[in-house]
């Protein structure tokens, strides 16, 4: 008996789905399609989330995205299938799965709903809509076979062409759906690969290195790993260590005690400490001096720091992301940059592409800032030759620059609704 009440539910409610996907608009989507089809649907942010979902209350569906921000996808359905051996499992890319012969009865409409999830970022879900039919074979009843429901102009096409062009479609949307984070606008190969490689190491504490040129959005890197990672409710720390003398660079990354210097009257914590179980964010490491990389390295390798003026060490917990904008292995080859704090810090490292080689991306993100721009005054258009001239630019600040430039040709628009060439100010002429 004290066996059988160890047992979870066996009986899940009928027309409950749990949703369980780190992309809030596409757990939308799927909850209003699955709300109008009369269920009862409940989202969850990672996979933690969703199996406390389900053991408080069981769903007939579970709809499970291709990426999660807490575990390896493998990983939760391996542990969902043990916990929950009688749930029906969707996946938006199909994951393999070693339970073949779950199926809600109304899994036709969880598919539905599936499809129309992705059908606003422009992705189709396997291609066509699928229905099943349970049919008596030679195994028995209720084995299931799958058809794909065709247009006619499908089928005058062939079955087997359309499948192939459905699958590399469905293939290249699904890839461009899952990869794309909110923090990056464009859809340029390169910067699907930088979304990627954050959704790849966020989960984990691994230290980054993020590379590129100067106004590349380095410093969004770093928050979108933070944001994607289990340190998310925890400060996210930023500090440039260019921009402080360095003289005073050591007080502010470690803290002082009170009297550890001339003007320091009180005591204050560091930029470390003050990142306790969050992220640390440090800019142009490339410009930290070696004495000083050095005391780091020694944080990063124990996880203990002196305050200036302090004897005793402390104990922190972060995440270390750098970012510079400068050839920092080359550096540690000359002998200008600690080789060994260089390998602790680039144990993943994400490089950020310059605007010119993603020029297909410079509409889209001309857009966005002017979006932006629309929210503290008037909406602007740009003219088709404005638009030229943006294009022909060199943009040796990258998207800052562009960020700047649209900014300063609205407040010379004034009220006219367009922004056109008279307005268009490049660094050198402003």
């Amino acid at each position: 008996m004290a066996a059988a009440t160890a047992l979870r539910p066996t009986q899940p409610a009928a027309r409950t789905a749990v949703i369980a996907s780190a992309d809030l608009s596409f757990r939308q989507r799927v909850r209003e399609a699955l709300t109008d089809l009369r269920w009862k649907v409940r989202e969850a942010g990672g996979g933690a989330e969703a199996l406390a979902y389900l053991d408080a209350a069981p769903a007939e569906t579970l709809i499970l995205d291709s990426w999660l921000p807490d575990l390896e996808i493998q990983e939760f359905i391996s542990e969902f299938e043990k916990l929950h051996p009688v749930i029906d499992l969707v996946t938006v890319d199909e994951t393999p799965s070693r339970r073949s012969g779950v199926r809600s009865p109304r899994r036709n409409e969880v598919l539905f709903a599936l499809r129309h999830g992705q059908d606003a970022d422009g992705a189709v879900w396997n291609g066509a809509p699928e229905i099943e039919r349970r049919e008596t074979g030679p195994d028995g009843p209720g084995v299931v076979s799958r058809e794909l429901v065709l247009t006619e102009q499908e089928r005058a096409l062939g079955e087997a062409n359309v499948r192939t062009a459905a699958a590399a479609s469905s293939s290249s949307n699904v890839m461009n759906a899952a990869c794309r984070l909110p923090e990056f606008i464009g859809e340029h190969p390169a910067m699907l690969k930088v979304s990627r490689r954050i959704r790849l190491v966020a989960p984990h504490g691994t230290p980054v290195l993020v590379e590129g040129p100067t106004g590349t959005g380095k410093e969004l890197v770093a928050r979108a790993i933070h944001r994607l990672s289990a340190r998310s409710s925890k400060p996210f720390v930023a500090l440039n260590c260019a921009a402080i003398p360095e003289m005073l660079l050591e007080a502010e990354l470690f803290g002082h005690t009170r009297g550890a210097f001339t003007g320091a009257v009180q005591g204050r914590t560091g930029r470390i400490e003050a990142a306790q179980g969050g992220t640390l964010f440090l800019d142009e490491i490339g410009e930290m001096p070696l004495a000083l990389q050095s005391k780091l390295l020694r944080f990063v390798e124990s996880g203990e720091l002196q305050r200036v003026g302090e004897n005793d060490p402390v104990r922190v917990d972060v995440r270390i992301i750098a970012a510079t904008h400068r050839p920092l292995a080359q550096l540690a080859s000359q002998g200008n940059f600690r080789a060994d704090l260089y390998y602790r810090l680039a144990v993943f490292l994400i490089r950020t592409p310059a605007l010119t080689s993603h020029p297909e991306d410079l509409p889209g993100l001309v857009g966005h800032f002017l979006a932006r721009q629309a929210e503290r005054g008037p909406a602007k258009g740009l003219s088709a030759d404005a638009m030229l001239m943006l294009q022909e630019h060199k943009w040796p600040g990258n998207v800052r620059e562009l960020q700047h430039v649209l900014e300063r040709a609205t407040i010379l628009a004034e009220d006219r609704p367009e922004i056109g060439v008279e307005e268009i100010e490049f660094g050198d002429v402003a």
